[in-house]
C-alpha cells in the first residue's frame, strides 16, 4: 500500500480533499434527482438500493414508476411478491427487490412503519449493507456517516495511491478509515451534498476509463495523477471465464393464446419472477411437459437460442415453442397469462422481452 499524500492521515482525513470536492459539488453536482426533491429516508432508501450495480440514468424512470405505485413504505410492505416484482423487472439483481420489500415488512412490524435513524438498526435491515446504511443516513437526516461504493472506491484508490483489489477485506479496511476520517472535516450541515459529491466525482469524472483528470477539483494532491498511474488504479479483479450453462424453456400456449408461465423458486437465478417452465436438459423437460402438460413436444418450434450473462455465468437457452390443450392438474406455481397481463407479473428482462417480440 502506497503512503497517503500530506495531510491526509488515517487519524485526520484531507481537510482540503472535503473542500474542494464541496466546492465543485456546489457548481457541478447532480442537485436536481428525484430522490432528493422531497429527501425523505424512504425514496434515499429506494435510491440506494436501486443504484446499486445500475447507473442513474438507468434508474431515474424505474424509480418514479416504483414511487408512484408504493409512495410510502408502508404501501410497499402491505404489496405482494408479484407487484413488487412486476414494478422491479427490468433492473435487474432481483435479491435487491426481494430485500427492500422483506425490509419494508420489518420496518413496519419494528419501526412502526419508519426508517430507524440508527446504524445498526438499518445495518440489520435485509439488502442494507454498512455502505447503503451510511448513505441513507447522510443524505436523510444529514448524519456523518461514511459510505464506500464503487464509485468513492474508486476516487479514495487513485487519491491515496491505494494498491490491491479494493473488493478484498485486506484493501476495503484501509479505504473506510480514510473515509470517515474525511468526514470528519465536513462542515455541519453539509453531509448530505458531500455523500452526493463523492459518487458524482467518481460517476463524471473520475471513471473507470478515461477519467477526466485536467478538470478534477482533486487532481493537485491525487497520487495516482502525479504518478501517472490513473490506469493502473483502483487495482483490477483478478480476471476469472465464466463457465457457459445451457439450458432449455418451453413457451406453451393453449387456445386462447396465453402463455404458460412458471414461478422460480424464493432463492436461485430470477428468484420470485414468473418465467417459462425450464428445465437442463431435454430429457428432464419432456419429463416435466409429461407429467404436467396436455399436449406434444414432437412438433414444438425450436426458436433461436436466447443468450444471457448473469454475473457468474453465462446461460445459453433453447426455447420450443407449440400449443398445447391444457394442464393436466392444477398447480400453484403455474399460471396461464394473456398477452395484456403480463405486464403486471414480474418477469426476467430476457424472457418478457422475448414474449412481446413475438
Amino acid at each position: 500500500m502506497a503512503a497517503t499524500p500530506p495531510q491526509a492521515s488515517a487519524a485526520g482525513g484531507d481537510d482540503r480533499f472535503v473542500a474542494r470536492l464541496l466546492r465543485w459539488f456546489d457548481q457541478h453536482g447532480r442537485h436536481d434527482l428525484p430522490w432528493q426533491h422531497p429527501r425523505t429516508p424512504y425514496r434515499v432508501w429506494l435510491s440506494e438500493i436501486m443504484l446499486q450495480q445500475t447507473q442513474v440514468a438507468t434508474v431515474i424512470p424505474y424509480f418514479l414508476k416504483f414511487l408512484h405505485h408504493f409512495p410510502t413504505l408502508p404501501d410497499l410492505a402491505a404489496a405482494d411478491n408479484d407487484a413488487v416484482m412486476a414494478q422491479w423487472a427490468g433492473l435487474g439483481y432481483y435479491a435487491r427487490a426481494r430485500n427492500l420489500h422483506a425490509a419494508a415488512k420489518r420496518c413496519v412490524d419494528a419501526h412502526g412503519g419508519e426508517l430507524p435513524r440508527d446504524f445498526e438498526a438499518l445495518h440489520a435491515l435485509p439488502g442494507i449493507g454498512r455502505s447503503t446504511a451510511g448513505a441513507i443516513l447522510s443524505q436523510a437526516w444529514d448524519d456523518p456517516f461514511a459510505i464506500l461504493d464503487g464509485n468513492v472506491k474508486r476516487v479514495l484508490t487513485r487519491y491515496h495511491g491505494i494498491e490491491g483489489f479494493p473488493g478484498l477485506p485486506a484493501v476495503e479496511r484501509p479505504l473506510w478509515t480514510l473515509a470517515e476520517a474525511h468526514v470528519a472535516h465536513v462542515p455541519a450541515g453539509r453531509m448530505a451534498d458531500y455523500t452526493q459529491a463523492q459518487m458524482d466525482l467518481g460517476a463524471t469524472l473520475c471513471t473507470r476509463s478515461r477519467p477526466a483528470c485536467v478538470i478534477c477539483p482533486l487532481q493537485e494532491h491525487c497520487v495516482a495523477r502525479r504518478d501517472g498511474r490513473t490506469a493502473e488504479l483502483p487495482t483490477a479483479k483478478p480476471g476469472k471465464v465464466l463457465p457457459e450453462r445451457e439450458a432449455m424453456a418451453l413457451w406453451l400456449r393453449d387456445g386462447h393464446g396465453r402463455v404458460l408461465l412458471q414461478k422460480r423458486p424464493e432463492t436461485g437465478i430470477w428468484a420470485s419472477l414468473w418465467t417459462l417452465p425450464q428445465a437442463d436438459s431435454g430429457m428432464a423437460l419432456q419429463a416435466w411437459f409429461d407429467a404436467n402438460v396436455d399436449g406434444a413436444l414432437e412438433d414444438a418450434e425450436e426458436l433461436p437460442v436466447l443468450q444471457h450473462t448473469f454475473s457468474h455465468y453465462r446461460l445459453h437457452l433453447q426455447v420450443l415453442r407449440t400449443r398445447v390443450e391444457g394442464l393436466k392438474h392444477a398447480h400453484p406455481m403455474l399460471r396461464w397469462v394473456a398477452a395484456e397481463d403480463l405486464p403486471t407479473l414480474g418477469l426476467p428482462a430476457p424472457i418478457r422481452k422475448l414474449l412481446q417480440a413475438r
